[in-house]
């Protein structure tokens, strides 16, 4: 099967989350998605920085609570090293005011882990062309 893609409408997603069945159900949702490249999976924050500099993802999809590194360590790192890449906090905390509060402005948006799976893609979709508008300009 011939495959043909457009590599600058393509949009680069990485997931974070220390839930391995988290993890694989999201790659695939996304890959199910025309124009969404799951480009790496981790399950910590050290593991998604690392993943960051090696595949440049557009949107990470980043679980606040994980062991090694939480999510709000790692946002503030993967910022330094790329400002341009888009993060959804991306967690099952109760009090998102106080998820919203504690995660700007490192984060680009915040998103609760009961999201329907159709609103999760529309945000990461929207999240991607606010990256790939951000790199155009940048």
């Amino acid at each position: 099967m011939l495959m043909l893609s457009c590599e600058f409408s393509t949009l680069r997603v990485l997931v974070a989350d220390d839930h391995e069945l988290t993890r694989l159900t999201l790659q695939l949702a996304f890959s199910c998605q025309e124009n969404i490249q799951v480009v790496g999976l981790a399950s910590n924050g050290q593991e998604a920085i690392e993943m960051v500099k090696r595949h440049h993802p557009d949107v990470i999809v980043l679980d606040l609570q994980m062991p090694v590194m939480d999510g709000w360590s790692a946002s503030s790192h993967i910022k330094a090293i790329s400002p341009q890449t888009q993060i959804l906090a991306y967690s099952s905390v109760e009090d998102m005011s106080f998820v919203q509060t504690q995660a700007m402005p490192n984060f680009d948006d915040v998103c609760k882990k009961d999201v329907s799976t159709t609103e999760l893609i529309a945000l990461v979709k929207q999240l991607g062309k606010r990256s790939k508008d951000a790199s155009v300009v940048g």
